[in-house]
């Protein structure tokens, strides 16, 4: 069990299917891997349950930070914890696996909350607020040969992240996929999201992905 501090993302549907993703990779004591938008530190958590030898956790919120540090301590792992945004403070490092699971629904506006719980899900209108900033910049820091595990909602255009991965020459597919029922957040939006045309009248469950893109 995890712990949480008020806030902060609990791990759902979407982790654990970026979990049996990651699962499936080797980790071993010379890993180095990085989450990004950590939350409670689940996968990070995860990763060094399996073996992985150096993990980074980084997450925008503080509470979230904090979530990570006490969940490794209670775990017996060792975690790097980096309050921060995306991966500002890991540019010049390298990694042989990143994976994130990030905000990716999408909002009433572009402007991306910077606190709250909101901040956890809301990504701009179309979900790709920090979608489009990893598939940018995540390759920079992988190693050749190093893999990006990301999590996203079909609601935030997977075709596009697809595109943008191997624009950065990444060898890109997709790992895993569930249908799940609509959270109390996409409940709350499904007028707007059928306005936009994101979803059809009464529908009541969204896609998740997992894509795997290979460096």
């Amino acid at each position: 069990m995890l712990l949480r501090l008020p806030g902060v993302y609990r791990p759902q549907h979407d982790t654990q299917l970026l979990a049996d993703v990651l699962a499936a990779e080797h980790l071993g004591p010379h890993t180095r891997l990085l989450d990004l938008c950590a939350g409670t530190g689940a996968l990070s958590v995860h990763a060094a349950a399996a073996g992985a030898g150096r993990v980074t956790a980084v997450d925008v919120s503080r509470r979230a930070a904090i979530s990570v540090r006490l969940n490794a301590l209670l775990g017996g792992h060792r975690i790097r914890v980096i309050h921060g945004d995306l991966l500002e403070a890991v540019r010049t490092e390298r990694f042989d696996v990143v994976v994130s699971n990030p905000p990716y629904v999408p909002a009433p506006v572009d402007t991306v909350p910077d606190r709250g719980p909101a901040r956890a899900w809301d990504a701009g209108k179309n979900g790709r607020a920090l979608l489009d900033r990893i598939c940018c910049e995540a390759p920079e820091v992988l190693v050749p040969g190093g893999v990006l595990l990301l999590a996203q909602s079909v609601l935030s255009g997977v075709e596009k992240t697809l595109t943008m991965l191997e624009e950065q020459n990444m060898l890109v597919d997709v790992a895993a996929s569930a249908e799940i029922p609509f959270g109390p957040v996409l409940d709350a939006r499904r007028r707007m999201l059928e306005r936009r045309g994101l979803i059809e009248a009464g529908q009541t469950t969204e896609e998740i992905v997992v894509i795997r893109a290979v460096k």
